[in-house]
């Protein structure tokens, strides 16, 4: 804290807040380093990324993922390039321990992917734990853990430092004991609140443990230090990671692991910060899900490398079928803002800002003419666009064309206000190519009313002819109990057809796919309207017929029949199925 007077020029008075009741990092923890190496390090290539939102990110969950979703992610990662997975806490429920035994039942899990169970330092909890994964013939990681800091000590578990010691060998030799005949297992131990336990009884614990597992550089173990609670800027952690680097027994034995969360909000910069300090292995959830403000993100962590020009070795090439796939997880949204994948990221509102945009990639397309080396291959120099869109799947709309509307009237404002429709980022940023195109013609303003037009002929207003007509549906039961009855009218013959424990929509589309007319849904947004309008209800869907994407909406007196009239409209958009 700065003990220099406040210049004349800063007016701001004090607070109400009573910051008075908490104590800076010096005061909590001694931080031992004196001589920083770390600020003279530079990045030169990727650590090894641990995601754990199967684990640490669905425990922060309002509600977990159940089997099929977990099941999604965890194929998602795989095909993303991860190579560690933490996969569950197999000891904590029922879930997590048959996701496990799924694995060792199945080959969902490449055999070059290294898998991670998580355990407490408890006899029963690591019997169980050995229990789930046997049978599993890729390398598996148990990864045990206890709290180490003062207040957890005192409070929770109620032991001083030596009997603390004591409980987590205790538990080191129970990992021992129940995976004597398992040899393609290697540990993990995590000293919980690593950043505020004392730096000389963190490191003394770490080195019995590598001790007690023996450590060596053919079969290392894995020492993970958390910021658990994040409560110091990101340079008192690098120091902490450091001296432990600096000082640890067997250090050509130990994989240096680091967990940070993002309490105060930089939990990205302590990361980097720890990889500078000697880190060599991050934990961290793939768009920074956890409990309270977060786990650290691997996304941003592995796209922060990449705009420096080190490969981060995993694939963000689409990163929007990846946000899309994370959301239906997680059941949570992805902010518009979040880094590289927010679909606001690379949109810039302002004239300014858009100019520059749109100099900058002009002068990029006639270097790349000049020089004759390909644009996406040619060094990226364009203003306010860290790296190229088109690197993770995204195309130049969004940046340019987008914004151009919105400085003309703002496309989503005036049909919230006026007609109470919330449409998605996504279909804003299709919907604007439509109004391009008509503002362009007519060289007018549009109106709130011209825009309504617009949109329903767009994405509302049936084709016609229409190929296929829904003309009825019944539903019934939940879960696998679930019923659907769906008659359609195919080129003038009825066909009914029934679908059993599968939701309604997903019934609609297996029935269309039966005539020849496969519509996968992407995304779908189901809206409420209030009165006022000629429906209850709006659906937007983003659908993929073939290798055609687009967008198709519904409108009807529920959100449910909103929704099947979206995808029988997407359908009928195709142009027709091939009917067998």
């Amino acid at each position: 804290m700065s003990t220099h007077p406040v210049a004349a020029w800063n007016r701001q008075q004090p607070s109400p807040l009573p910051s008075h009741r908490y104590r800076e990092v010096f005061d909590r923890v001694a931080v031992p380093l004196t001589e920083r190496r770390w600020p003279q390090a530079r990045f030169t290539q990727a650590p090894l990324w641990v995601p754990v939102d199967l684990r640490d990110g669905n425990q922060a969950l309002a509600e977990p993922m159940d089997p099929d979703r977990k099941r999604r992610f965890f194929e998602l990662m795989v095909a993303m390039g991860y190579k560690e997975i933490e996969v569950g806490y197999p000891s904590a429920s029922r879930t997590d321990f048959d996701f496990v035994r799924l694995i060792a039942d199945t080959d969902i899990a490449p055999n070059d992917v290294t898998i991670v169970v998580f355990t407490p330092a408890r006899r029963d909890l690591i019997e169980r734990t050995v229990e789930s994964i046997r049978g599993i013939d890729n390398e598996v990681v148990i990864h045990m853990y206890t709290a180490t800091a003062p207040a957890w000590r005192e409070m929770v578990l109620g032991k001083d430092r030596g009997e603390l010691r004591e409980l987590i060998l205790a538990g080191g030799r129970d990992v021992l004991d129940f995976a004597a005949d398992l040899p393609n297992v290697r540990f993990e131990f995590s000293p919980e609140v690593f950043n505020l336990t004392e730096p000389d009884f963190v490191l003394e614990v770490c080195d019995s443990i590598t001790t007690l597992w023996d450590a060596t550089p053919e079969r290392p173990v894995i020492l993970n230090l958390p910021a658990t609670v994040e409560v110091a800027t990101p340079n008192i952690y690098a120091d902490q990671i450091e001296y432990m680097h600096r000082n640890l027994a067997r250090r050509d034995s130990v994989i240096l692991s680091v967990h940070p969360h993002n309490d105060r909000g930089t939990g990205i910069a302590c990361a980097e910060l720890a990889v500078l300090a000697g880190a060599q292995r991050v934990e961290g959830c793939v768009f920074g899900n956890g409990e309270r403000t977060g786990n650290v993100d691997i996304a941003t962590l592995a796209l922060n490398l990449h705009a420096q020009g080190i490969d981060p070795m995993i694939d963000f090439s689409d990163i929007d079928a990846i946000r899309r796939t994370v959301e239906h997880c997680t059941r949570m949204p992805i902010h518009e803002r979040h880094p590289y994948v927010g679909d606001l990221v690379h949109t810039a509102f302002s004239g300014t800002h858009q100019d520059a945009i749109k100099k900058g990639m002009a002068a990029h397309r006639e270097r790349a003419a000049a020089t004759g080396v390909p644009e996406r291959e040619l060094a990226w120099q364009v203003p306010y666009l860290p790296i190229d869109p088109t690197d993770i799947g995204r195309d130049y709309d969004a940046v340019i064309r987008v914004n151009s509307q919105s400085g003309k009237g703002g496309i989503a404002y005036l049909l919230h206000t006026e007609y109470g429709m919330d449409l998605p980022r996504r279909l804003q940023i299709d919907f604007a190519k439509h109004v391009q195109e008509h503002t362009d013609d007519s060289g007018a303003e549009i109106t709130a009313a011209q825009l309504h037009t617009l949109f329903s002929a767009v994405y509302l207003d049936e084709p016609r002819p229409a190929w296929v007509e829904l003309k009825d549906w019944r539903t019934g039961g939940e879960g696998d109990e679930a019923n659907t009855e769906i008659t359609f009218s195919v080129d003038g013959s009825t066909r009914t057809s029934a679908h059993h424990a599968v939701g309604p929509v997903a019934a609609l589309t297996v029935a269309l796919a039966e005539i020849g007319c496969a519509v996968e849904v992407l995304s779908m947004t189901q809206q409420s309207l209030g009165d006022g309008n000629d429906g209850s209800a709006i659906t937007y869907l983003e659908y993929r017929i073939g290798e055609r994407t687009g967008w198709s909406c519904g409108r009807s007196d529920s959100v449910l029949a909103a929704s099947f009239a979206s995808v029988v409209r997407a359908a009928n958009t195709a142009g027709g199925g091939v009917v067998g």
